[in-house]
């Protein structure tokens, strides 16, 4: 099928093809899991920001920023926001809805819960709910995003967490966290 990119996409972006969806789908099926995963990486990453901070989290990001667009973007179709929201949204990427919401559907789901610009989509959002349902933290598909920061586009949202809890991890005294 030959389709338009719709008005929300940016100019020369071309609509996602229907075999783009297959791994975002086995994501969302498996959320559960991957969200373990998900906090198993974060507390190595964690771990590690004293490294980090050591080496330059400078020189960091661009390594870190590569390896987390393969992971993320193989799995999740992840737009590299950097600001990653996929452990509150049922491990499926808001960045995909073509309209770039972050915070629930727009009020265009089709009935059979498909996307209002790209009809044989499934919503972004449909999904993400599917996926909430299974995570132990899945309430938390509730708690609001904030706007997207375009300025941090393209920068790795696993080293942002890793500085800012590795940061809050070192204000506290060690013999508080034992």
């Amino acid at each position: 099928m030959n389709r338009t990119p719709s008005a929300f996409e940016p100019r020369g972006k071309a609509p996602p093809s229907a075999g783009r969806f297959a791994m975002r789908f086995w994501s969302v099926r498996h959320a559960r899991g991957l969200e373990a995963v998900y906090a198993g990486v974060e507390r190595v990453l964690v771990a590690l920001a004293p490294v980090f901070e050591r080496i330059g989290w400078h020189r960091v990001e661009r390594p870190m920023a590569g390896l987390e667009k393969l992971v993320k973007g193989a799995l999740f179709d992840c737009r590299m926001c950097g600001q990653c929201a996929l452990s509150t949204t049922g491990m499926s990427c808001p960045m995909n809805c073509p309209k770039g919401l972050r915070n629930g559907p727009c009020g265009g789901v089709r009935a059979n819960g498909n996307c209002e610009v790209y009809s044989e989509m499934p919503c972004v959002w449909v999904k993400a709910y599917e996926g909430s349902l299974s995570m132990r933290e899945g309430g938390r598909i509730a708690d609001p995003q904030p706007a997207i920061d375009h300025r941090l586009k393209g920068r790795s949202s696993w080293l942002a967490v890793a500085r800012e809890k590795g940061a809050a991890r070192e204000a506290v005294p060690a013999k508080e966290r034992a």
